[in-house]
């Protein structure tokens, strides 16, 4: 067992597929530290001068037509890609997948975007004997990520579940396991320790994600500073430093309760000081929210994943959709009032989830 290999492919359309990728492969890691694990973002792999400019577009029409975006989503959402999107994005962009999969040798391969899914989906209608586990990263069942040759799902929730079935997929070959997240989401901090690394104050503490993308606009962000002087704001913009660098220029963000943080890897300290956390509905970033307990506000969910991810949070009491900056106020005035205790908030439990996932995985490996 300690020389099997395991291969898992992602694509760069977003960060929560790789994220979820990486914590995949270090929740195997703790269980199984005898595997060889290789994470790859494939079409990067394959194209590292082209694929940059591919996902930049994607995120640039995301952003600018999230109404065409979602009704080219919700069109294609209950049944997979047709067979002529696969053929052309095999030619044009993964004609030399099974190349890597050839040098590699994974004894299994496991996929969290679904582009790299069917293109393995199709190798294996050709010949390739290697088993294909899939890992869904939001909260629906889209039928792009849906393939006969899939001997495995790995899904979020058993509403997931149930919507794969409807879809067809056989529900022996589905397994609810939730989402991997990242070790140190999972670990536990004083609290204190964390105020001091920070620079923070022990005060009611609001945390903001979501400006990678540049999704926070300026006016919710205008909005929210208003409440500098009693709450403490976390802006967290990931890899968007252009806007980190706009934020900190502006004299309304130069204020001791507002902390402006780029990428970090500490998501996770943050959120554990945090009363509130106003984001995108992404499906990793709320499954962390989720496990750090933290309640949720979602702003402005983009038509497609992040609508039904929205709507799994809000039915099962995890967070609540943001209607207008008007009720904003309101939300924050309750901050204000609630005793803060954070103790013992949290809702999951990461290391299941890790051992769900590796028994999964080495049952497909035997």
């Amino acid at each position: 067992m300690s020389k099997k290999r395991i291969l898992l492919l992602s694509e760069g359309f977003g960060f929560g597929h790789t994220q979820a990728a990486h914590a995949l492969a270090s929740a195997l890691r703790r269980t199984n530290p005898g595997l060889i694990i290789r994470v790859l973002e494939l079409g990067a792999f394959l194209h590292p001068t082209i694929a940059p400019w591919i996902f930049s577009t994607y995120r640039k029409t995301i952003v600018s037509q999230p109404k065409m975006y979602g009704r080219l989503y919700r069109s294609q959402s209950g049944k997979p890609l047709n067979e002529v999107l696969q053929f052309g994005l095999h030619r044009i962009f993964y004609r030399q997948a099974s190349v890597v999969i050839d040098q590699l040798k994974p004894d299994i391969i496991i996929c969290t975007h679904p582009f790299p899914n069917l293109i393995v989906s199709r190798l294996k209608r050709q010949g390739l004997k290697i088993p294909l586990c899939t890992l869904l990263t939001d909260y629906d069942a889209h039928g792009s990520w849906i393939n006969p040759e899939v001997d495995r799902y790995f899904v979020s929730a058993p509403d997931v579940k149930r919507k794969l079935v409807k879809k067809g997929v056989p529900s022996r070959r589905i397994k609810v396991t939730g989402l991997p997240v990242h070790p140190s989401i999972s670990q536990h901090h004083i609290p204190e320790e964390i105020y001091l690394e920070f620079g923070l104050r022990d005060m009611p503490t609001v945390m903001l994600m979501g400006g990678g993308w540049g999704l926070l606009d300026d006016k919710l962000l205008n909005h929210i500073v208003k409440w500098r002087d009693k709450v403490q704001l976390l802006f967290c913009l990931g890899t968007n430093e252009k806007a980190r660098q706009q934020l900190l220029s502006e004299e309304i963000f130069r204020h001791p309760n507002i902390h402006v943080f780029g990428y970090t890897r500490e998501i996770g300290k943050l959120m554990e000081v945090s009363d509130l956390l106003i984001t995108k509905p992404g499906g990793m970033t709320c499954t962390e929210a989720m496990i750090k307990g933290v309640p949720m506000l979602f702003y402005n969910p983009i038509p497609g994943q992040e609508e039904e991810n929205c709507l799994y949070f809000t039915e099962h009491g995890y967070g609540r959709e943001l209607a207008s900056l008007d009720e904003l106020d309101g939300h924050f005035g309750e901050l204000m009032e609630k005793q803060r205790d954070k103790s013992g908030r949290s809702h999951g439990n990461p290391r299941f989830v890790s051992r769900l996932f590796s028994q999964s995985v080495i049952e497909l490996l035997r």
